[in-house]
């Protein structure tokens, strides 16, 4: 077993010949502590976090070691404790074994195969509770999760439609044309939103259950894309919409999960314009060289209120009411660049303008 791969492993005991036996028997398997006190033994575990194991001697003058086992688990839960004891002592142990204070005991005299299974033993204990606490973390992570994306799908979703539904029964007792188009025009506004919140969930799913599949990609190509998709809406809009691809040497990605962090980020450059401003523009410039792509989306758009930066990329946040948003686009990206080991950076200034930089290493 290598340094590097062995594990942590702290011996307690008030006899010092004890303490240097045990580590020069067991120094070549694990990386052992020593400590001839409780408290030298808690500060020892206070340095060194990821000790896995304490064996520790029952008899001792400052303390038990029933009793350091005790003060020690209501700071250091996740370290396996393990007790040396004698049949003297044997009602103290059962009694610590039925309160979860100690996880073995090894009885006197010991031997180096008696110790090194226990500690084995111990560690497997170790890392399964530890994944364990991982996933638990996790499943906690995704029902909050769960709870706040049911609450706002249902919102969402009956919000548009309750806003449709409004205006037909006003559109039944309206003769006026205008009026009638004044209807259409807020039927529309709500059937839009609920297509970008659908069309939102669909990524969200594709980035969660959807496995990477690794192809060359060339970003000549998927700016064409994005240019011919958005040609309509920033004529409409009057956007000037440019692009810019330097691409040296293969990039290797996944093509759909790039195309959701395009989408996305482009749907908010075009969709957040001071309406007012004659001069809209939305420029890409995608580089990708020595095997890292540098895609950086600018606009001169409403700009994002400094205190909303660290905020934007959570789900269902949005920093403005002002347009058609879902509150998923940047989660959408986020979640897409933890799959591509990507990172992301935002500069914006209200009413001047966003920069997003977006860094993704090829696979």
């Amino acid at each position: 077993m290598s340094k590097i791969e062995k594990i942590k492993v702290l011996y307690l005991d008030d006899e010092i010949n004890n303490l240097h036996a045990f580590k020069a028997s067991f120094r070549l398997d694990y990386n052992v502590l020593i400590a001839n006190s409780a408290a030298e033994a808690t500060e020892q575990v206070d340095k060194n976090p990821d000790v896995r194991v304490i064996v520790c001697d029952q008899r001792m003058p400052d303390m038990t070691g029933v009793e350091f086992f005790e003060q020690i688990r209501g700071k250091h839960s996740m370290p396996i404790r393990m007790l040396l004891t004698g049949y003297t002592d044997i009602e103290s142990v059962i009694s610590a074994i039925n309160k979860g204070n100690i996880f073995r005991y090894i009885k006197k005299p010991w031997t180096d195969a008696d110790i090194k299974s226990a500690i084995d033993e111990g560690n497997k204990f170790y890392m399964a509770n530890s994944m364990l606490a991982i996933k638990n973390e996790e499943l906690q992570k995704a029902y909050a999760e769960l709870d706040k994306f049911a609450y706002s799908v249902t919102h969402d979703m009956r919000g548009p439609l309750l806003s449709i539904l409004g205006a037909v029964d006003v559109a039944r007792n309206i003769d006026e044309i205008s009026e009638i188009r004044e209807m259409l025009d807020l039927m529309e506004k709500s059937v839009k939103k609920l297509d970008n919140f659908i069309q939102n969930v669909h990524d969200y799913y594709n980035m969660k259950r959807g496995e990477l599949q690794v192809v060359d990609i060339d970003f000549e190509e998927l700016s064409e894309d994005q240019e011919d998709m958005n040609k309509i809406i920033c004529k409409l809009n009057n956007i000037k919409f440019t692009t810019t691809v330097k691409q040296e040497g293969a990039f290797r990605g996944d093509i759909i999960t790039l195309k959701v962090i395009l989408n996305n980020l482009l749907s908010n450059a075009f969709k957040y314009q001071r309406k007012n401003n004659p001069d809209k523009f939305v420029d890409m410039v995608i580089e990708a060289t020595r095997g890292v792509a540098t895609i950086t989306v600018t606009d001169n758009g409403i700009g994002i209120p400094d205190n909303h930066h660290g905020k934007i990329f959570n789900m269902f946040f949005r920093a403005t009411t002002d347009e058609i948003g879902s509150g998923f686009g940047l989660y959408n990206v986020k979640d897409a660049l933890l799959k591509l080991n990507g990172t992301i950076t935002v500069d914006s200034v209200v009413d001047k303008g966003s920069k997003f930089v977006v860094t993704i290493p090829s696979k």
